[in-house]
């Protein structure tokens, strides 16, 4: 096994949600449906009946919201992996805990299902008279249904025996090696319903339209082990959110710098680019600076030398990252700022660190905490990243 795989999994726990919920649906046969003389039904390998229900379906909607909302809780952190989820080891408390919550209330709505079955199976039956005798045949009893809902989850450790084949070990390498696509595509579909939802053809938006570019945030950071690119992704939505407003409505260039964003985020290939584009943009490694200056200790002083437009390389240009996001959509005459305010978006540090407001060192206190929640665990990072800003990435 390789030492990246090792590393991936001693960072992850695998969380699996087992939720089986009963269908109440049945085969429909031919002895169900009545014809008109002469009629005629397709033999089955032409075409198969379907099922018929067995009572009203909104009677079991909690158990596939629960179930639904416990795939969420675990894709808000983690990602899809092996039938299940791959969770940072930081997060299983937490998720432990609301997988608990939604055992609880499943068991909750289970009693009062089965309490109330015979009663929902009879106005089913009240509902469609005329075909009473076919669902009356079909209906399951009560014991039988119990055992058909169920909700319980667990949260265990990968490993590899060491004596599993070459061949398996490589195919569970492959496994893990495609987590960081998953991240990257989940990422991308929660981006392009905030963009199709909240922010296409819109004016200003509520603080509301945060929400889902913090939880993008998180999760990205949480799983930033997985992909190297995903760090400076990161700074880059941490510099946008530093500069937006604490109170009012959300309008004007800001708005259109949180579409440029979540427009990114939707195309996994470019937000890949654009984290590599700026990994690539980063100064020369320190220690090769110290050991030009422990080099230089050692020699007979000299007359000093300018030597920074040899060592350092000119910034590459990342204009090539925004091709086609706004095509048909944002005309450069329809927008108030510069031509390159995409790329200003997205590379906002250099001229964040270039050109510091009054403001910039303030952290964003959530005016309404319905509608704000922290971008970070601890509030004081933003403002120890803009203080320390030579250890950011360099443009």
């Amino acid at each position: 096994m390789s030492h990246e795989t090792q590393v991936i999994l001693d960072r992850v726990v695998l969380v699996k949600v087992e939720a089986n919920i009963y269908g109440a649906r049945k085969k429909l046969k031919k002895e169900d449906l009545v014809l008109a003389d002469g009629s005629k039904l397709p033999p089955e390998d032409l075409a198969s009946l379907g099922s018929k229900r067995l009572l009203d379906p909104d009677k079991l909607t909690v158990f596939n919201r629960l179930k639904k909302e416990a795939e969420r809780i675990c894709l808000r952190v983690g990602t899809r992996f092996l039938g299940g989820f791959a969770v940072p080891v930081e997060s299983a408390a937490s998720i432990t805990a609301e997988l608990e919550r939604i055992a609880l209330e499943f068991a909750a709505a289970k009693t009062e299902f089965i309490a109330g079955y015979d009663a929902a199976v009879t106005d089913w039956v009240v509902r469609h008279p005329e075909f009473a005798g076919i669902i009356e045949q079909a209906v399951d009893s009560v014991e039988f249904v119990s055992t058909r809902l169920s909700f319980d989850f667990l949260i265990v450790s990968v490993g590899l025996p060491e004596s599993l084949p070459p061949a398996d070990v490589a195919r569970l390498e492959s496994k893990i090696g495609s987590l960081s696509e998953q991240m990257f595509h989940e990422i991308a579909v929660d981006a392009n319903l905030l963009v199709e939802q909240s922010l296409l053809g819109k004016e200003q938006v509520t603080r509301n339209a945060l929400r889902p570019i913090r939880r993008m945030r998180d999760k990205l950071d949480g799983l930033g082990f997985l992909d190297h690119r995903v760090a400076p992704v990161v700074s880059t939505i941490d510099d946008l959110l530093a500069r937006i407003p604490n109170k009012g409505a959300i309008e004007g260039s800001i708005l259109q710098e949180i579409l440029a964003t979540a427009m990114l985020l939707s195309d996994p290939d470019k937000t890949r680019r654009h984290g590599e584009g700026l990994l690539a943009a980063q100064p020369p490694v320190v220690e090769e600076a110290e050991e030009v200056i422990e080099h230089a200790e050692s020699e007979p002083p000299v007359k000093p030398t300018l030597v920074f437009a040899e060592t350092i390389p000119d910034s590459p240009d990342f204009t090539d990252l925004f091709e086609g996001i706004f095509d048909d959509e944002l005309e450069p005459e329809s927008v108030s700022v510069s031509e390159d305010w995409a790329l200003g978006v997205l590379l906002d540090k250099s001229q964040a660190d270039a050109a510091p407001t009054d403001d910039s060192d303030e952290d964003i206190q959530p005016d309404d905490q319905s509608d704000l929640v922290a971008v970070t665990a601890d509030g004081d990072d933003d403002e120890d990243a803009v203080e320390h800003s030579n250890q950011d990435y360099w443009f």
